[in-house]
């Protein structure tokens, strides 16, 4: 219970801290905006708590199949601290925030091709576009791009190398997929692996279709303005993870059935093997 409470707490902490950290780095932050900002750090908080306190699944995944979540969270938490970094060295430049962008603009310069997601990205900006905007954005998409690419190679390397989630012990399906529902009809393997191939399809076609979707939703609303720090960190960050973590759960269900499949061809062998020493 101790133990269950302060994980639980420590979680909605890191989830705030999350959350509020361009709003505490980014300076010349208005107080009405840090204000909104605290108020939906703890209010996320406050669900992961209530999330990871209670012993029965509700809405997050992989909750006892450990790293996939802290991984995820990582992956999300760097890319926003590093965003973070890059607006905050256009106006007080220090060696690490020089680093930092000098890191993402030779990324999204590299990935700055036709028809690559960075170009598509940088070609939802206005054609009023300033060059010092684009390139913040280039660069802001190269970093987060590079960020997403490690989290997706650290959990294959998990799953092909490490046997996630097996060497966790005996995997729950419906206390680590609370949203799956095995009994809702048809084969549960199929499922699995449909859904799987279908988040991982998402994934790969996601970096391309959002600035697609925003491009040609600034025809009907107002765009997106990325002059906003804020807009840009959430923007960026949110572009490049929902991707990587939507291959990342694609993978992790097919992982899943992988697991089923063994353990029923297993099953049927020994059932098998069974009848023939009867026979």
């Amino acid at each position: 219970m101790l133990a269950r409470t302060f994980g639980a707490f420590m979680r909605a902490v890191l989830v705030a801290f999350l959350i509020a950290t361009p709003a505490l780095l980014l300076p010349g932050v208005v107080a009405d905006t840090s204000q909104i900002v605290m108020l939906i750090a703890i209010f996320a908080g406050l669900l992961t708590y209530i999330e990871y306190f209670s012993q029965y699944p509700s809405i997050v995944e992989f909750r006892f199949a450990p790293p996939f979540n802290r991984l995820r969270f990582v992956a999300l938490f760097f890319t926003v601290f590093l965003l973070t970094v890059i607006c905050r060295g256009l106006t007080d430049p220090t060696n690490f925030t020089h680093f930092v962008t000098s890191l993402g603009a030779i990324l999204g310069n590299a990935i700055d091709f036709p028809y690559s997601p960075v170009r598509l990205v940088v070609l939802t900006l206005p054609a009023d576009a300033s060059h010092e905007l684009v390139a913040t954005v280039r660069t802001a998409a190269g970093i987060a791009y590079l960020v997403s690419l490690i989290a997706m190679f650290c959990f294959v390397t998990m799953v092909r190398i490490f046997g996630w989630p097996a060497r966790g012990g005996v995997f729950n399906v419906w206390v680590n997929l609370p949203l799956f529902d095995p009994t809702a009809g048809g084969d549960v393997l199929h499922r699995l692996k449909r859904d799987a191939s279908l988040n991982i399809v998402l994934g790969f076609l996601l970096p391309f279709f959002i600035p697609a979707v925003i491009k040609a939703a600034a025809d009907v609303i107002d765009p997106i303005s990325m002059q906003n720090p804020q807009t840009l960190i959430w923007t960026i960050s949110a572009w490049a993870f929902l991707p990587a973590s939507m291959i990342m759960r694609g993978i992790a269900m097919s992982r899943i059935a992988d697991m089923i499949e063994e353990k029923r061809r297993r099953t049927y062998a020994e059932a098998n093997h069974d009848a023939l020493q009867t026979a």
